[in-house]
This record gives structure tokens, C-alpha cells and sequence, in this order.
């Protein structure tokens, strides 16, 4: 490059010398240049700087140096951004644009403050320098302008007003934007703070429909109806209006717009101001929703001044009342008979409302065209800022059919849903007041407690809807043989309980009593079906029987299931044997609970012989209970309790495993007995007894072929399907299956095929009774056809309960194979092998 543009400024006379005559084309035009640069740095008021892509200062002229005091040392190679810090002016926006856009900006003023000098107005523009297409360098070229006007107070008062202008305009708080050719061109911190942007040049050079929905919220299209807008502003001069708009996050919000057409070097602008308005739309949005809520609620909403004249009513209130607004408005409240009866009521009402400032209550409100209606009342005292009382609030709700619904709810709280008679809750309530007047009149009440005989059989043979049926009949008679004064309840399934309220005596509950015993029993025509049913009954009577509501009803349960224990269909009386009774049965029960976890069950095993040749070929495992107070016990005494209580399955698996240990211990010493067990109803039923077989026999080892399992023939014929399948899996896994107390379920040998059955037990009934062992009646002759027949299905038949030599020869006679009882017990006591068994 030329020494005369990077050395040292050339003299005056230097900037007009032309170029050698001999020199080349490039030498001209250097010459040229460097004429040019010359007359920049000499030209008074004209300051030019050059700004690379980097922000790195190349040019500072000596004008620039001169006007913004800066000397070209400490510009030259530094960061634009460090110099213009000390500049009142900055022009950041203006050099990014022109490096995004290529273009040249145009011309503007602006005011520049020195030191202890007057402000000085700079005309400054700012314009790219192309290389290749791209840009290069950005030049800006400021023309100090102060003295160019012959008067000096018009100019100052321009540079005033442009000055108080450009606060305006960067201080407003509303975005302030102008758009050319539909672009922004200009921006205020404001805008670029409400759109949300990064810095100005992510607003600049874009449209304001770059920043708006698709659609604006009508459905319109946000640019459709921005360039209608557009043309409405140009035509008018300016246009308001509500716009949506979205920030560079993508956030909407709602703005007032107000667009204004400006006339600027015969080219066409707008000045658009645009304020946020999200808030008040919200506010306006809410107070819509809140008066379309009075408008349409269902409850009537009524506004009072504080001298509780109605001001605003909605609809509501006149389509639950019939008044409309004419005979409302101006008029209190309470002169059209919204307080319930009481005159004093609503001073009350109105009294709490000014202490509280709120009062709710249930009321009864009048119709216009007569009537009354059941209210819910919600009364609030509406205060102003300064807390003084400014209106009233009335809420009401007609509730009437919340009435009835309670009605209806109660109802069904309180009555049986299958025959409608009181339940359990309202027999209570009812129970207690008859025993409050028992008490005040010193009279007697009774109590009659009743359970429909074998009722669970009607359900399992002919279903539920036959005994739902039989029910309804039942409550239907019962409530029949009472008086109005009387209660009948369905304490629940077949169980129905009655009050007797103010009896006379003992023979007037009995009398009672029978009636309801005959009603029960006569028959019943249900559909296809002919029933027969009986009931028995259990009575307590105050004051003898109890004092209290739980004691009578426990005492009238407890005869009636004295009264089932005595045959049933019949009535019993309490008294204190019963009591005795219930309670022995329920401290057995109780303490059954706890006699597995004590070791408190045991085993004795009663051997079974051979009949031809004497010898033992195993034994039955019998339970006992060594009870702590009562000592052994049978399971006469206990086992009933056990199934009613659902210990049976539990306590047949401990027999079960305990009776297998014990066999095992006979192999051990030699002796391959097999044991019986016998299992319980609840056993057979239960999903896993095979589970349970299969850990006693892995647990002690024994042999499935050394397990013999009993049931019934009563279980057999009522097993159906499921206990067949039951027993077949037990076949299956080696055990042997025999049939207890053959004989008395009247079952057909026929059906024994149909179960893998290896062993018959003739019940002891059937053994002869005789000394002499001769059959002599027609028991004898059952236990002969069995062993008969059970030979012909090529079954063991095994005698139980022989007690005698002659009992044993009659067997021996028939054909029989095996025996056990006492006789055979006698047998053994004393030898060897007794010692293994007990």
C-alpha cells in the first residue's frame, strides 16, 4: 500500500499534485486513493470509522479523533465495543443490521455530549464495504452538523426535541417499533424486553406476523387481518386494536396496538406502539366467566344493598321461586317469605351475618303461586376496602329433591333391601326406645329371636331366588302376627329378630311365639316349588333376662340355639343352664385356638387285627385333647366346635403329619403297620389336601401304600363331582381310601365303582347285640349283605367297635377280613407290640 495512506498526513499542497505523467493505471488510481483519504483526514467536522467482522477498529480519521476525542492510538486494533463505552452513542443495532442485511442505513441524527462543552448534533450513516459479494468492513461517517444552520436556537431546539424524543423512545415502558416495507427497522429496549429476544437483531429485519399465531384466538388469519389492519391504518392515519402475539420462546400474550402511518422521504412507514394487555384481558376474561356463572347457575344468587333491598337477581332465582325481577328489585328479601315460620328467625339470621359476616342454614321458602319448598340459605356480608358493609349475598339452592334422596337414602340405611323390613341399625335405635319406655313404665318387653330351619339347603338345592322368594313370605307373615307397636327385623340371612313392646306376661310372648311359629310352618307356593319350613325361636324377656340392648339380643340367640339342639321348630325360653352351655362352648372354643401352639392335642392309636390269623396289620389314629382344667377329652366334646370355628383343616393336617411320624417309627422298629386317619368334612373340601398328604408323607418318610385315609359314606354321597376327583388324586399318589361308618348313609354299592375305594367299614350299629353272637335282626343281616356284596367288588371289609368273642365269630362267620374296638385292644395289651403303639 502507498506510503501517503498508512505514513504520516501529507501536507495541503500534497492533495492536489497529480500523478507522474509516465505512470501506469494502478499508480493512478493509488494517487487517487490517496488524494481521497487525504481530504477525509483534513475535512473539518467529518469523522469516518471502519469496523471489521471481528469488532476490531481498522480506520479512525483524524476527524474521528478530533470530534469524539479519542486519539487514533487507542482506537486503531481495539474492540469497537471497548471504545464506544466511552461514546455517549451506541450503535451496535445500527452495525449488526448492516452486516446481516449487506445494506447501507439510513441517515439519523443524534446528539453527542462533550465535556464541559455544548452538545453537539451529529448527522451520522452507516454503510458496508463489499468484497466478493460479502462485507468486508462497515464505514460510519458522522458529519458534525451543530453550525450548518444560520439559527442556532432553531437548531438547538431541533436537537432538544430529538433528544427528549430518543429518551421517549427508549425509556417508554409500551414496545416501540418501526416498521418499513413491513420489516422492523427500528426497536426500543422495551419491544425486545416484551418479545422476549436475546438482543435487537433477532427483532430487527423481521415482520411483525414473524412474532403472531397462525391464527388469531376469532379464527382469522393472523396475517390476513394484520394487512387488513395495515390498510385501515394507512387509510386513517391510525388504527387500535387488541392483537395476539407470541415472544421468541414461544410464549403468547395479548397486546393493544396502536399502528401509525408516517410519510418519511415520500416513502410510507409505521409507528407502532404496542402494549401488554395479557393481564387485563385475564381480568376481563375472569369477570365475563364470573357473570356467566350468575347468569347460568343453577342456584339463585341474590344481591342486597346493606338495607337487604334486592339490587340484582339472576334467573335461577325465579324459576325456583316464581318471583321475577319486577316484584323483586328495590324490595327486601324478607317480605316475600323466605324466613321459615318462626318471626324471630331471621333476626337471628341477620344478627349473625353482621357478627360473622356469614350465616347457612336449611330454610323453607315460599312459591309465588303457593306452595313451600325446602332451602339451603348461604347469607354473606360483602365489606368494601375500607371494611365498611357494601352489600348482602344470598345463595340459594332448592333441595327438595336432595330431600327426598336423603329420605330415600335413609330409608335403605335403615330398612333390609330384600324384604324391607327394618334392619340390624334401626332395630337398634328402635330397641332402645323401647327399653327407655320399659324402664319409665316399669313394664316388661320382649325379645324374640328366630332362624329358619335347614334354610341353607332350600338356597343350594333350589337357588337364591327361591330363597329370596321364602323370605320376603316369611317377613310378610311375621309382620302379619304382631302389633303396629311391635318391630320386625332381618338381623340378616335367615335371621329375623322382633320386639314385643309393653307385654302383659310371659303367656303373652308364648302366645306370640306360637303364632309365629304356625305362620312359618304353613306352606309356602313359590312359583313351581312347594315349601315347607319351620323356624325355631329363642326369647328374652326384660328385666329378667338383661338390662341391656346386647344382652337380651345375645340371650334370645342363645335360646333359639337351645331351641335347634331340642329338634328345632319350637320355641325355647332363656334361662341361666343355656348361658352355662354357651359359655363351656365358647371357652372350648377358645381355648382350642391355643391348644395346637401347646402341644396340647395328642394321639392314641386302636390296633387293627387280622381276623383269620390274629396278627396287627395297622392301627386308627385317634385324637384326644389333654385340656389344662378338664382333662382328656374325646372328640365328642370338641370336634363339632372345631368345624363351626374353622379349626378342622388345621387340625386334621396336624393328625395327619403326627399320624405319619408315628408310622414311620413302627417301619424304624420293624413292624410295617399301615395308619389310618380319618378326615374331616372341611379337609375333603379344602383345595389342598393333597398338598397337605403329600408334606405329611415327605415329611416322616412313610410310604404312600402305609397311609389309609377315611371318609364318611355321609361326606361320599354328598361330595359330588369335586370329592370323586379329590379322591382319585389321592389314589393316584399311592394312598389307600376307606369308607367310614358304612351302612348308614343308605348309599348303593353300585355307586362305590365310581370311586377308587379299597376298604368298607361296617358301622358298630350293625354288629349283633347278643351274647351269643347269633344275627337275630335285621342289622346283622345289612352287615352280611355288605361283606357280601364288598367281596363281589373285590373291597376289605373292616368291623369296627367289636366289643365281644361272640361279635367277632359272627364276623369271622360272614366272611369278614378285619376288626378293631375294644376286643381287639384286648388282644394286644400286654404283648410286645402294644408297647409300639402307645
Amino acid at each position: 500500500m502507498s506510503d501517503r495512506i498508512v505514513g504520516a498526513t501529507p501536507s495541503p499542497g500534497r492533495l492536489l499534485a497529480a500523478a507522474e505523467p509516465q505512470a501506469g493505471p494502478a499508480s493512478k488510481a493509488l494517487d487517487l486513493l490517496s488524494i481521497i483519504v487525504a481530504a477525509i483526514e483534513q475535512a473539518p467536522g467529518l469523522a469516518v470509522r471502519g469496523i471489521d467482522r471481528d469488532g476490531i477498529v481498522r480506520y479512525w480519521s483524524t476527524g474521528a479523533a478530533r470530534l469524539y476525542g479519542v486519539a487514533a492510538e487507542l482506537a486503531l486494533g481495539q474492540p469497537w465495543a471497548t471504545v464506544a463505552a466511552s461514546l455517549a452513542e451506541d450503535v451496535s443495532g445500527e452495525l449488526a443490521a448492516v452486516w446481516e442485511s449487506g445494506k447501507a442505513r439510513s441517515t439519523r441524527l443524534w446528539k453527542l455530549d462533550a465535556d464541559g462543552a455544548a452538545p453537539r448534533c451529529i448527522c451520522s450513516t452507516v454503510f458496508p464495504v463489499m468484497q466478493c459479494g460479502r462485507v468486508r468492513q462497515v464505514v460510519c461517517i458522522d458529519v458534525d452538523i451543530t453550525a450548518s444552520s444560520q439559527d442556532g436556537t432553531a437548531q438547538g431546539a431541533l436537537l432538544q426535541m430529538g433528544d427528549n424524543f430518543r429518551q421517549l423512545y427508549d425509556k417508554s415502558a409500551d414496545a416501540i417499533v418501526l416498521l418499513r416495507d413491513e420489516y422492523i427497522a427500528e426497536a426500543n429496549p422495551a419491544a425486545i424486553s416484551l418479545f422476549q429476544c436475546e438482543d435487537r437483531p433477532r427483532l430487527l429485519g423481521r415482520r411483525l406476523s414473524d412474532f403472531s399465531p397462525l391464527h388469531q384466538p376469532d379464527g382469522a388469519l393472523s396475517s390476513l387481518r394484520g394487512t387488513q389492519l395495515a390498510a385501515q391504518a394507512h387509510a386513517d392515519g391510525n388504527c387500535r386494536y387488541d392483537w395476539r402475539y407470541q415472544t421468541c420462546t414461544g410464549q403468547l400474550f395479548w397486546s393493544e396496538v396502536l399502528l401509525t402511518s408516517v410519510t418519511l422521504d415520500h416513502t410510507y412507514l409505521f409507528y407502532a406502539v404496542i402494549r401488554d394487555i395479557s393481564s387485563r384481558k385475564l381480568a376481563e376474561r375472569a369477570l365475563y366467566l364470573s357473570a356467566q356463572v350468575v347468569e347460568h347457575a343453577r342456584e339463585a344468587i341474590v344481591v342486597m344493598d346493606p338495607q337487604q333491598r334486592v339490587v340484582s337477581m339472576n334467573p335461577a332465582y325465579s324459576e325456583i321461586s316464581g318471583y321475577s325481577p319486577d316484584d323483586m328489585l328495590g324490595k327486601p328479601l324478607v317480605l316475600h317469605g323466605v324466613e321459615p315460620e318462626a318471626p324471630a328467625f331471621f333476626d337471628h339470621v341477620w344478627d349473625e351475618v353482621d357478627a360473622n359476616g356469614y350465616w347457612q342454614g336449611d330454610i323453607v321458602g315460599p312459591r309465588k303461586e303457593g306452595g313451600r319448598y325446602p332451602a339451603w340459605l348461604s347469607l354473606t356480608a360483602i365489606r368494601d376496602s375500607q371494611g365498611q358493609l357494601s352489600n348482602y349475598l344470598a345463595i340459594l339452592s332448592d333441595i327438595s329433591e336432595r330431600k327426598k334422596n336423603e329420605e330415600h337414602t335413609r330409608h335403605l340405611a335403615e330398612h333390609d333391601f330384600l324384604t324391607d323390613l327394618p334392619n340390624r341399625v334401626l332395630l337398634l335405635d328402635r330397641l332402645s326406645l323401647a327399653l327407655a319406655a320399659a324402664r319409665r313404665k316399669l313394664s316388661m318387653l320382649a325379645i324374640l329371636y328366630l332362624d329358619l330351619d335347614h334354610f341353607k339347603h332350600i338356597n343350594d338345592s333350589m337357588g337364591h331366588h327361591v330363597g329370596d322368594l321364602l323370605l320376603k313370605e316369611v317377613a310378610r307373615r311375621l309382620v302379619r302376627c304382631v302389633r303396629g307397636v311391635d318391630t320386625v327385623s332381618r338381623h340378616g340371612g335367615d335371621e329375623f329378630v322382633v320386639i314385643l313392646a309393653e307385654v302383659g306376661g310371659i303367656d303373652q310372648v308364648a302366645h306370640v311365639a306360637s303364632s309365629l311359629l304356625h305362620a312359618v310352618t304353613q306352606p309356602y307356593q313359590l312359583g313351581e316349588y312347594e315349601l315347607h319350613v319351620s323356624t325355631s325361636i329363642g326369647v328374652a324377656i326384660f328385666p329378667s333376662d338383661g338390662d341391656s340392648i346386647d344382652t337380651l339380643v345375645h340371650n334370645a340367640d342363645i335360646a333359639m340355639y337351645h331351641a335347634k339342639e331340642r329338634g328345632r321348630n319350637n320355641f325355647q325360653f332363656f334361662n341361666a343352664e343355656m348361658n352355662a352351655h354357651i359359655v363351656e362352648r365358647a371357652s372350648l372354643e377358645q381355648g382350642l385356638r391355643a391348644a395346637l401352639g401347646r402341644d396340647e392335642l395328642v394321639l392314641e392309636f386302636q390296633p387293627a387285627l387280622d381276623i383269620a390269623s390274629g396278627k396287627i396289620l395297622g392301627a386308627e389314629a385317634l385324637l384326644r385333647w389333654r385340656h389344662p382344667q378338664l382333662g382328656v377329652l374325646p372328640p365328642e366334646r370338641f370336634i363339632a366346635v372345631a368345624e363351626e370355628c374353622g379349626l378342622m383343616v388345621s387340625i386334621g393336617n396336624w393328625v395327619l403329619r403326627h399320624a405319619c411320624l408315628r408310622a414311620r417309627a413302627w417301619h424304624d422298629a420293624g413292624q410295617a403297620w399301615r395308619v389310618a386317619v380319618n378326615l374331616s368334612p372341611a379337609q375333603c373340601l379344602h383345595n389342598n389336601l393333597l398338598l397337605s398328604v403329600q408334606d405329611a408323607l415327605a415329611v416322616s418318610g412313610l410310604p404312600a401304600a402305609c397311609l389309609e385315609l377315611e371318609v364318611t359314606e355321609a361326606l361320599l354321597m354328598k361330595g359330588g363331582a369335586r370329592l370323586a376327583g379329590v379322591l382319585a388324586q389321592l389314589r393316584a399318589l399311592g394312598a389307600r381310601l376307606a369308607i367310614d361308618d358304612f351302612g348308614t348313609g343308605y348309599s348303593r354299592l353300585a355307586t362305590l365303582r365310581h370311586y377308587p375305594v379299597d376298604k368298607l367299614k361296617i358301622d358298630p350299629s350293625f354288629l349283633p347285640a347278643a351274647a351269643d353272637g347269633a344275627a337275630g335282626g335285621s342289622d346283622t343281616a345289612v352287615a352280611a349283605t355288605i361283606i357280601a356284596m364288598a367281596r363281589e367288588l373285590q373291597l376289605t371289609v373292616i368291623a369296627e367297635g367289636v366289643e365281644t368273642a361272640q361279635q367277632l365269630a359272627y364276623l369271622q362267620a360272614q366272611g369278614c377280613q378285619q376288626y378293631q374296638g375294644r376286643y381287639a385292644s384286648a388282644q394286644v395289651e400286654g404283648s410286645a407290640l402294644a408297647t409300639l403303639l402307645h
